[in-house]
């Protein structure tokens, strides 16, 4: 499998809303990504390159596998 990269938040939104998650509101610099059957908010912020830690708990977050990370990826890479 292989490894998870840093992206661009324009790459990380892509995927998110390809999962169901739709943008609710921004704060300054950050993203909020709500989904009816997930908890917590997904928090996304605008950098050029997101570091693997954010990606990693946005993950954790959401649920979301690694395949289904990688799967989406591809359609939006």
């Amino acid at each position: 499998m292989p490894k998870i990269g840093p992206v661009s938040y324009k790459i990380l939104v892509c995927i998110f809303e390809l999962d169901g998650f739709r943008c609710v509101r921004e704060e300054g610099d950050h993203m909020i990504f709500t989904r009816p059957d997930v908890l917590r908010p997904v928090v996304i912020p605008k950098y050029r390159s997101i570091p693997v830690f954010i990606i990693r708990n946005n993950l954790r977050t959401s649920g979301m596998t690694r395949d289904r990370y990688f799967e989406l990826l591809k359609k939006c890479g």
